[in-house]
């Protein structure tokens, strides 16, 4: 192949294109139009033609020639004028593609350079340029304007720029170079001025003009491609490599923006640099206050050893790294302990140039614990919110509440890491059971063994909550911050033993509790029509269980029974007559006691009446089988029988024989349980297990007594929390999956494949049933509040006549405020709750009872109103 075709530009502005070559060359002799046009293919440029594209860009096929004129194979147009853009030489392009950079132990991999050649006109300097690009493999643009110029720049962000400083005739070279500086992308751009060539006669003119307009470097007019391309690789080789590595410390430097730990870079005099936020949040300083100034001129600790500093000094002057506990001090004075490591970097000339600390903060003391706190608040803030936000749809109408799906207790401050690790260890290891906590823990003790101190100190914590004995009950702040909560907590979720003077318990025997008398039950005939017509709107939420009391002559449990259970199929399923499971609620509401305020009957049938409910749900209704309901429908029957209307924390106190009988643990949920089945036993015409298989009374018994026991309130947080981590979380994560995939998500059908999933499904069920009174409509809710709250007098005024602890001592009829017990009770153990069933049963009627029925209490309570409405309400 011989050299390039020759095109030949008349002053008239017709372009001629002869090729040298060949005679049988299709090139051989052709004119085309004036101005811009199509030549075999080829966008060809015009000077004589005002239309000429004011930019270009094109990259040749073939090596360029030895001699004589160069072909140009422009392309389609794109953003900045038109661009002619063709495939360098293969093997340059990929070459060049190929070049990897290190700087330090990042690997770079550059891309092809690109280069912007500003000439108003073409002529062998600015194809000279072009050429060497070609021979390099980089990528190039051609502009002619100031505009397209800055506007290709822009667009393409070229690592090179050729603007062309020997004549101002067409443009001002200096004032296109501070255009281009004026833009951020140009800051790691090289540009490069062509002048003029000097005579031997002239005196070598100053740079300095040139680097104040921007310019990088100037380049003596010189048409050969050879200078050219010297100058472009020199150029690439030092000037862009660098600019390249520095552009990747942007990737560094947002690295150590976000980075958890606090980092401090200073020089080797110890002037500071560098702080990332961590490090500001951790000193409580701000980066105007920090950078540029010595560290000694920062406030010092006084509880470093004399020495400390003169030991890190020598460590840092030998090139080592240092590592070790350093107490800072904080803008506001205070001293922190922290952990340091301090990394010199040495420089030019083998020299320290820069020292690099690291510091951790040891959450060994007070201040150190709230600044641990508040940092693990701020990096996990919104980070956490997506899986956990089923339904959490109540959260404005709260007030310091407890959050129970992040409880955890709180380590004390302990003995030295080394001694703490040393002794759990032994502990561990003598254990010659391994329950499954014990296994965890061994897990941990293992991991802690080659863990930085920071890990094992975090693990050693984690050790002493796992040794806790209440791992799901948060901790409360002191009895002055929220009397009513703590009040709450010590009635329903202790034993209530209390210590007195004598550090003794107090016990009294005067207390009878006994069931020795039980009530026979009566013959119930048909259902009068008042009462099934009350009945007949049993399925709602808004139920009036009040009026069924009323018309009933308080037994609205034998009705609602024999109602619910009907329609459940009870009796078919134990194969019992109606006969015998009217005898049966006959006798469970006998032994309820109609004397108490709230412990009644009619709260039973509250009860049973939120369970079918509940048990009515699509969702709850896929997840149980028949035994289930019919299990959680008995237990809502009898999970209070024989109530006395006094709490646990009462009975244990008073040494009740019931307290002693139980060992005061679950002390009436047991009772309960343990008399109806002996009530249920103890008379054939009342037995409805008399005709099941043994097998499925074992398991209906075991399901029942699981589901009474759950009533109980010192469990509370941990059926809420197991609920929340093994069906909400588990399911909010399905449903997102399936949605994805368009598909319908089936986990409720898989639940009947989980028993211990259905387990806590059922625990769940009757804990929001038996404490659904402020999720009920407001009338119905006021009257609970007013019922409860007259039992929780009635016992207080029993323990101050018999001289026992005061369990709840907000509950004085004389000074108590009900809005305010509410308002601590719904904070405290129902929201959250009702967050998550509501999560898993989707119930939206019922948070909207909710949410209203709290507004209700906290305007009685801002309006200091002690009573259940306000007083123009109770005299309407």
């Amino acid at each position: 192949m011989g050299c390039a075709p020759s095109i030949h530009v008349s002053q008239s502005g017709v372009i001629y294109c002869r090729d040298s070559d060949e005679s049988n060359s299709p090139h051989q002799t052709t004119t085309v139009s004036q101005g811009a046009s199509t030549l075999h293919g080829l966008f060809v440029k015009s000077d004589a033609a005002d239309s000429i594209p004011a930019v270009l860009a094109y990259q040749s096929r073939q090596p360029p020639p030895c001699s004589g004129p160069r072909r140009r194979e422009p392309r389609a147009p794109r953003c900045c004028g038109i661009e002619a853009e063709t495939q360098t030489g293969s093997a340059s392009l990929k070459q060049a593609s190929a070049t990897e950079v290190q700087i330090g132990p990042m690997r770079l991999t550059q891309d092809p350079v690109q280069v912007l050649l500003i000439f108003a006109k073409e002529d062998n300097q600015s194809d000279g340029f072009w050429w060497a690009c070609d021979r390099a493999g980089y990528r190039c643009n051609i502009a002619q304007t100031p505009e397209s110029a800055l506007e290709c720049f822009l667009d393409k962000h070229q690592e090179i720029i050729v603007i062309d400083h020997r004549n101002s005739r067409y443009f001002d070279a200096e004032d296109i170079c501070r255009s281009i500086r004026a833009t951020k992308p140009s800051e790691h751009t090289v540009i490069l001025a062509v002048v003029p060539r000097t005579s031997a006669d002239q005196e070598e003119t100053s740079v300095l003009p040139l680097l104040n307009a921007g310019f990088d470097r100037r380049f003596m007019e010189n048409s050969s491609i050879t200078a050219c391309y010297n100058e472009l690789i020199q150029i690439e080789h030092g000037e862009v490599r660098s600019q390249f590595k520095l552009r990747a410390c942007n990737a560094v430097f947002t690295a150590l923006e976000h980075c958890q730990e606090a980092i401090e870079i200073t020089s080797e005099d110890r002037v500071i640099q560098y702080v990332n936020p961590a490090f500001e949040h951790m000193m409580g300083y701000q980066k105007g206050e920090l950078i540029g100034k010595e560290l000694t001129e920062l406030p010092k600790s006084d509880k470093n050893c004399a020495d400390l500093s003169d030991a890190i000094n020598a460590c840092i002057k030998k090139g080592k790294e240092w590592q070790g506990v350093y107490y800072a001090r904080r803008k506001s004075g205070d001293s922190i302990q922290q952990h340091v490591k301090i990394t010199p970097v040495i420089g030019q000339g083998g020299k320290i140039r820069h020292l690099v600390s690291l510091k951790r903060l040891r959450c060994t003391n007070e201040n150190n614990k709230q600044l641990c706190k508040s940092q693990r608040d701020e990096n996990y803030s919104g980070d956490s919110s997506q899986s956990e936000s089923h339904s959490f749809k109540c959260k404005n109408r709260r007030k310091d509440s407890v959050d129970v799906k992040s409880i955890t207790s709180q380590s004390s401050d302990a003995p030295s890491l080394q001694t703490r690790r040393y002794s759990s260890m032994a502990r561990i290891h003598s254990m010659t059971i391994e329950a499954p906590i014990t296994k965890v823990i061994n897990i941990i003790n293992a991991a802690q063994e080659n863990s930085p101190i920071t890990v094992a100190e975090a693990l050693d914590r984690v050790l002493e909550i796992l040794r806790t004995a209440e791992l799901y009950s948060p901790q409360l702040g002191t009895k002055d911050e929220d009397p009513h909560t703590s009040d709450l907590v010590g009635g329903l979720m202790t034993d209530g033993l209390r210590r007195l003077s004598g550090n003794e318990y107090v016990f009294s025997k005067n207390m009878n509790l006994s069931h020795s008398h039980l009530s026979v039950p009566n013959t119930i005939n048909d259902v009068p029509p008042c009462i099934a017509q009350l009945l007949d709107n049993e399925e709602s939420w808004d139920f009036n269980i009040f009026e069924l009391e009323a018309v009933t002559n308080k037994r609205p449990l034998v009705y609602l029974g024999l109602k619910v259970f009907g329609r459940f199929g009870v009796p078919e399923f134990l194969n019992c007559s109606e006969a015998t499971l009217r005898a049966w609620l006959q006798v469970m509401e006998a032994n309820y006691h109609s004397s108490n305020a709230y412990h009644n009957s009619t709260h039973a049938a509250d009860v049973l009446h939120a369970t079918a409910f509940f048990l009515g749900k699509e969702r709850v209704k896929g997840s149980l089988g028949h035994l289930d309901e019919v299990a959680a429908l008995i237990a809502a029957t009898i999970h209070d029988v024989d109530h006395p209307g006094r709490t646990n924390s009462f009975l244990c106190n008073a040494g009740s024989e019931l307290a002693v009988l139980y060992n005061d643990t679950a002390v009436l949920e047991s009772h309960h349980t343990a008399l109806a089945f002996q009530l249920t036993a103890k008379d054939s015409k009342c037995n409805i297990f008399k005709n099941i298989d043994r097998n499925h009374y074992r398991t209906l018994r075991q399901a029942i007594i699981d589901m009474v026991l759950a009533t109980e309130m010192t469990k509370h947080f941990e059926h809420v929390n197991k609920f929340v981590n093994s069906i909400n979380k588990p399911m909010a994560s399905e449903e997102t999956t399936s949605h994805s995939e368009g598909s319908d998500c089936e986990c409720t059908a898989n639940m009947k494949n989980f028993p211990d999933n259905q387990t806590l499904i059922k625990r769940m069920m009757i804990k929001c049933a038996d404490v659904a009174n402020p999720c009920r409509p407001l009338e119905l809710c006021i009257e609970w509040a007013g019922r409860i709250s007259e039992e929780y007098f009635a016992q207080t005024d029993e323990e101050k006549r018999q001289g026992l602890p005061v369990v709840m001592p907000v509950f004085d009829r004389n000074t108590c405020s009900i809005p305010k017990s509410q308002i601590s009770f719904i904070d405290y153990f129902i929201t959250d709750m009702f967050d998550a069933w509501d999560a898993f049963a989707h119930l939206p009627v019922l948070m909207q009872h909710l949410a209203n029925n709290y507004k209700h209490w906290k305007m009685l309570d801002e309006l200091k109103c002690k009573s259940l409405r306000l007083p123009s309400e109770n005299n309407n």
